[in-house]
């Protein structure tokens, strides 16, 4: 099956979003939602080709205040202290948007690529993205594969202290010191691999090096970590979600411990649970084949379940050793 890469950009929400298509044979689209403060290439080119080559439509898109989508560094840095004792005495923050906000940009990519309904696929804060489009924009959702993703249940266990201290830590600015921001961003990747599968330290490197020559919103991150914590508890939404769902998690996660996918899949009525072992808060190539093939049983479950002729029933997803 051919595959043809198509890069532009549109306007969607007031806003422009940059997007990759992998074009493939057949109309049925994935959507590939990038995490916290990374950019589309984080879905890395041989893993969007080997879901095209399974006869889907792959779109990877940059998330506002990432890569070539709109950036709103106008708007103020964020205090994180200041915003934390706000929420302590009831008050809601000032935001530049919400994680809302992010899903409706979403929905406006698909309508601007003239896609009706799309396989969901959103990893760390991109499944949260997801979920909220799951539950807020159920029409427009074929399918949800909510990868180390989070409920937002306040009970779960938190992140490791030092993983989270380093993610919180302000980045030195690349335009002025860039080794010393590629050398942070490496730190932390190490620190929350998983255990099975270590960091490839000289692949992370030009990953950065890619996502700072495609463009760095100094800020972005901190608007980011503020759209997660005001989207709060999700998990009334979470159970009127009625599409196919698969809720992938690395028992090795140390940013949203193993409970936290958990309980993502427990509040979504008929989600498939699929831990990986040794798996960290990352996506190694590794694991490429197996994670596809999991989206791909989900896809195939929501076409049965719609009646589509020919589709093959889908397989339980089994854990991964």
């Amino acid at each position: 099956m051919s595959t043809a890469l198509r890069s532009d950009s549109v306007t969607a929400s007031g806003i422009t979003l940059a997007y990759d298509s992998f074009e493939a044979d057949t109309a049925e689209t994935i959507l590939l939602i990038a995490g916290l403060g990374t950019q589309m290439i984080r879905w890395r080119d041989a893993f969007c080709c080997q879901l095209a080559a399974r006869g889907y439509r792959v779109v990877r898109f940059d998330n506002r205040d990432t890569g070539g989508s709109t950036s709103f560094a106008r708007h103020d840095g964020m205090d994180f202290a200041t915003f934390a004792s706000l929420l302590a005495s009831g008050q809601r923050p000032e935001v530049a948007y919400t994680l809302g906000d992010m899903a409706l940009d979403a929905v406006g990519l698909l309508d601007a690529l003239s896609v009706d309904r799309a396989h969901l696929v959103g990893r760390s804060m991109g499944g949260m993205i997801a979920q909220i489009m799951a539950s807020e924009h159920a029409s427009r959702v074929l399918s949800l594969t909510s990868i180390m993703a989070s409920s937002g249940n306040p009970d779960l266990p938190p992140p490791a202290p030092d993983a989270l201290a380093l993610m919180m830590r302000p980045a030195p600015d690349p335009a002025r010191d860039r080794d010393g921001f590629i050398d942070a961003a490496v730190v932390f990747a190490r620190r929350i691999a998983g255990s099975a599968y270590p960091l490839d330290e000289g692949a992370y490197r030009a990953l950065i090096e890619a996502e700072l020559r495609r463009g760095y919103v100094y800020g972005g991150v901190g608007r980011h970590v503020a759209a997660i914590v005001l989207s709060g508890d999700r998990r009334a939404g979470l159970s009127t979600i009625a599409a196919p769902t698969l809720v992938v998690h690395g028992t090795d996660d140390v940013l949203f411990p193993l409970a936290c996918g958990e309980d993502t899949a427990a509040a979504i009525s008929g989600a498939n649970w699929l831990p990986i072992e040794g798996m960290g808060h990352d996506l190694p190539p590794a694991l490429d084949g197996s994670i596809v093939d999991a989206i791909e049983r989900t896809a195939r479950r929501a076409m049965a379940e719609r009646g589509v002729p020919g589709a093959r029933p889908a397989v339980a997803p089994m854990p991964v050793k």
